[in-house]
């Protein structure tokens, strides 16, 4: 994989039949993108398929078609929203001030 599902495990936990549920979601929604912005419906040409609410709920009723530029800020809005995970360990005190 490359991009940002590099390293991604999120593609392992679609069920088997996520195209089938991803074209129903899309012709469903007429592929119009359903994000609200400023309280109206963005209805741009949607040709992504993204959860409602997070986790692996994958019934067609937590699904909602969007539009690329919808999704990015979606998404970005739900990582800046996420805790943090200390990626680097804390720095070691110098031996010879303990």
């Amino acid at each position: 994989m490359t991009g940002r599902w590099e390293g991604s495990t999120r593609r392992d936990e679609l069920p088997a039949d996520w195209p089938a549920i991803r074209a129903a979601v899309l012709a469903r929604d007429e592929h119009r993108c359903r994000q609200i912005n400023e309280g109206k419906v963005c209805r741009r040409r949607a040709n992504q398929v993204d959860h409602i609410r997070r986790g692996n709920d994958h019934r067609p009723e937590n699904l909602q078609s969007l539009c690329a530029e919808c999704h990015a800020i979606k998404s970005s809005r739900e990582g800046n929203a996420a805790p943090r995970v200390r990626r680097w360990r804390q720095a070691e005190r110098h031996p010879g001030l303990i």
